[in-house]
């Protein structure tokens, strides 16, 4: 078991308390509710919890999967601070065999349901348990084992008739999705499903240039689709390759260009949960300009340009993650975590 240390890591200890009790009332608040099922009858109009008994709270599906990984995650990294029992009773009760039994059967019959964000943050829940070890977090990933194994399948599917990515800034973007798999596959037990991953990155993202970042922000993004771009190909392409082709794709950082992609956005309305999405932005912003600084070599000039922009970033948005409006709290310290300790399973380049 890692426990965090270093400045970022010794935030995350002063918010883990507070993040641990808020994910806590999050995953067991099955209402207010936005279910993504299909009704083809009145025999579909059931509580959220009949079709996801582990992952009904925290207003949808994902966040319910991301709030649980954020749990283990600070069980993980911040042992002695957080309420251990509390949190261990909360992942015993959802975290069951016969309740991911459950989800992955409902994601095999419903093939397209969370494609592919939802996907990549069980795979990355899977990926922490097994990260946590010891026999809760063993007992946990033993329970996720068919849910994953379910995702691996859809990938593997969909990955081949996935033409184009989704470029737009909010859940199904394509690059940060398969990032999150790349972070997770080999960590929660999948590591062939690597290869597909990283061959479709290249085949959408190799030839691109001259992204349109001058555009950004639109109004409701939560992830930069430049960064997620940029930050995918950095886990994928060496470092000298991908030094060129951030060069290509993203001209100008050396001299803080554009200004619209390296500095906060300006968020109106946090309650409003469209405008309030730019909340998310400023912190996934954050760690994606982190992780591909840190895929930069030493004295390139874009690095510090980087990293202070991802510190911008992260103070714009790090006050935001626990307000007491569910419109946000339902999920924003999930960001502010990646922000703060880096990928997923703990094992990118700021993450350890």
């Amino acid at each position: 078991m890692s426990t965090a240390t270093g400045t970022h890591a010794t935030e995350l200890a002063a918010h883990a308390e507070r993040f641990a009790d808020l994910a806590r009332a999050n995953v067991t608040r099955a209402y207010p509710n936005a279910p993504m099922h299909l009704l083809t009858g009145p025999e579909d109009l059931v509580p959220p919890r009949t079709h996801h008994p582990a992952f009904h709270g925290s207003y949808d599906w994902h966040s319910a999967v991301h709030m649980h990984w954020l749990l283990v995650r600070l069980l993980r990294r911040c042992p002695r601070r957080v309420p251990r029992a509390a949190v261990t009773d909360v992942l015993d009760a959802h975290l069951t065999p016969a309740h991911l039994a459950a989800e992955a059967a409902y994601l095999r019959a419903h093939p397209s349901f969370e494609r592919p964000y939802g996907w990549a943050w069980l795979l990355a829940l899977t990926a922490e348990c097994r990260a946590l070890g010891g026999a809760e977090g063993e007992r946990w990933a033993a329970a996720l084992a068919p849910a994953a194994e379910t995702v691996d399948a859809l990938l593997r599917a969909w990955l081949p008739r996935a033409t184009y990515p989704v470029r737009h800034g909010t859940h199904t973007n394509s690059a940060f999705a398969l990032g999150l798999v790349l972070d997770s596959a080999a960590a929660a037990g999948r590591p062939a499903l690597a290869g597909p991953v990283a061959r479709t990155l290249r085949r959408w993202f190799t030839d691109d240039h001259t992204a349109p970042a001058h555009w950004e922000p639109s109004g409701q993004d939560f992830l930069s689709p430049a960064l997620s771009e940029a930050e995918a190909m950095a886990r994928v392409l060496p470092g000298p390759e991908f030094a060129a082709w951030l060069g290509r794709f993203l001209p100008g950082l050396d001299r803080r260009a554009p200004a619209a992609l390296l500095g906060p956005p300006t968020v109106s309305d946090p309650a409003d949960p469209q405008i309030g999405h730019l909340i998310g932005l400023s912190l996934s912003r954050a760690a994606a300009l982190r992780r591909i600084a840190a895929a930069l070599p030493d004295g390139d000039p874009r690095r510090p340009v980087l990293t202070a922009a991802a510190r911008d970033h992260l103070v714009a948005g790090l006050p935001h993650t626990v307000t007491g409006d569910f419109t946000a709290d339902h999920w924003l310290a999930t960001f502010a975590v990646l922000a703060l300790d880096g990928p997923p399973a703990g094992d990118g380049p700021f993450g350890t």
